[in-house]
């Protein structure tokens, strides 16, 4: 028989080695997490610590509920969880399975709706699945390249790559919104038979769900409980200007000169990547770029802001490599060559789920940009972008990149944010080439990567926008007529 008990604004159920928490989070909102270990991590991972809430908690033997705004999950015997509306309407109900021999049900498919497999050490793969029903479609979960913007039917990755961001909050046309809050590599099954979540290696099971009437109330549930978007400054409303690449100073300077003789408007231009002698040592070459402070100076005459592009990638010849190593600053791997990305040489990640790390490269970016007037930064690689994305090699400061690693983007963009805000600058903007669930609250305006150069990419690059703002990042963009590939004297190639 299980236990059923209040814990302040928490309802706690135990059976047998599963511990299940689920608690109001926000004023419109339920989390719910469980765990076969003694005790339930701290993480808050994309959630923000809300005021207590004061739910309506009811315990009447095995079955129990737990209401929160609109929102509302009874526990029925065994464990079962139903989420409903303030109406009575079925939102979600979980998926089960499994037979009880001596009870009143019995199913010989014996498929829980919460299943943790074992791992090595105190890891599981944890799976959550739930009814599907025929009515529903599916939005959010953040940019992917596969054109579809009703996602029911679709098998999703939930991992980050060039191009692929995994942001897991998912808008449903049934009238509520759910975060799966865990920042672990798996992916989310949103079939016509059932939903199913995945999270591949990790201690427990965490996920948040909201109700609302329509689909602003559920988005701005969400944006309450993992962060708003600062304002958008003024001048990055306007025209950027970008290419690959600027090679110097004086190049740079010519290309803004003529934007502003011609009459062009012209808001931001970009110090693209390998402005630097080396990389990770985020400063400008002295050869091609002698006076970057002059260069800033005359770019704000001109009314233009200099963006200044940032990688995470830190070169074994670089001047930093071996005081990051030594303090325990750069991404591990799990075997062999300690090598991350081969790009332009053998390259190691500095490791952004590392405060220490964090502050760090902040340190050196200020120092010679910010210190320059550098306001805006492009930071690039943010996936990162693993020369192969062998998941299971490279280990964080918080853990496994199997267990952590979509998280990765997020410190990326804090680092910067909270530098930036530290040093007196109130509205910040970012250009981050890749985000997860609560990315939005650090100023991260994303942009969908290395795209093709095709009608068919810029068809996809619609509804990849489409559900990233509605997975509550609402700045984003895309490059314009696509980044690789395509022939310059092809009329199609020209249009685009």
């Amino acid at each position: 028989m299980s236990t059923l008990r209040q814990e302040q604004h928490r309802l706690v159920w135990e059976y047998d080695h599963q511990t299940l928490w689920i608690e109001a989070w926000g004023s419109q909102g339920l989390r719910v997490r469980a765990t076969c270990l003694a005790e339930m991590s701290a993480h808050d991972w994309a959630l923000l610590k809300p005021a207590l809430g004061t739910p309506e908690i009811r315990i009447a033997g095995d079955t129990a509920t737990i209401r929160n705004g609109r929102i509302t999950a009874t526990i029925h015997d065994r464990g079962r969880i139903t989420f409903t509306d303030r109406t009575g309407k079925v939102l979600l109900d979980e998926r089960w399975r499994n037979r009880e021999i001596a009870g009143l049900t019995y199913n010989a498919t014996n498929v829980p709706a919460r299943e943790f497999k074992p791992l090595a050490g105190s890891t599981f793969q944890i799976t959550q699945r739930w009814e599907a029903q025929a009515d529903e479609k599916f939005f959010g979960m953040g940019q992917y390249q596969d054109g579809r913007f009703d996602l029911k039917g679709s098998l999703l990755e939930l991992a980050q790559r060039n191009s692929q961001a995994s942001v897991p909050f998912l808008l449903s046309s049934r009238g509520y919104g759910l975060l799966w809050n865990n920042p672990a590599v798996g992916r989310a099954t949103l079939g016509t038979n059932f939903t199913e979540f995945v999270a591949q290696t990790s201690s427990q099971l965490d996920y948040w769900v909201t109700a609302g009437d329509t689909p602003a109330q559920i988005v701005e549930a969400y944006a309450d409980a993992t962060g708003k978007v600062p304002p958008m400054p003024d001048f990055a409303l306007g025209f950027w200007q970008c290419k690959l690449r600027y090679k110097t100073q004086e190049e740079l300077l010519g290309v803004a000169r003529e934007h502003k003789r011609r009459g062009l408007p012209l808001s931001v231009i970009v110090a693209d990547f390998f402005h630097w002698p080396t990389q990770g040592e985020w400063k400008f070459d002295p050869r091609y770029w002698p006076d970057p402070e002059a260069m800033v100076r005359e770019l704000k005459s001109l009314g233009v802001e200099l963006m200044v592009s940032i990688w995470p990638t830190v070169d074994k010849r670089s001047e930093n490599y071996a005081e990051m190593l030594s303090q325990g600053l750069l991404v591990r791997t799990e075997g062999g060559v300690r090598t991350n990305f081969e790009f332009m040489g053998n390259t190691v990640f500095f490791d952004a789920t590392n405060p220490k790390a964090r502050a760090y490269v902040w340190s050196k970016a200020k120092k010679n940009y910010f210190d320059k007037g550098v306001r805006v930064f492009w930071l690039d690689e943010a996936e990162p972008e693993y020369t192969v994305y062998d998941f299971d090699q490279y280990r964080y400061h918080l853990g496994s990149n199997m267990e952590v690693g979509n998280a990765y983007p997020v410190g990326y963009a804090q680092a910067f944010y909270e530098g930036l805000k530290a040093s007196g600058v109130d509205d910040v903007v970012n250009l981050v080439r890749c985000a997860w669930a609560g990315s939005q609250r650090y100023g991260a305006l994303v942009w969908s990567g290395d795209i093709d150069t095709t009608f068919d990419s810029l068809r996809n690059q619609f509804a990849a926008g489409l559900h990233m703002g509605l997975a509550g990042i609402p700045w984003w963009t895309t490059d314009i007529g696509g980044f690789g590939g395509g022939d310059p004297d092809d009329p199609a190639y020209r249009e685009l």
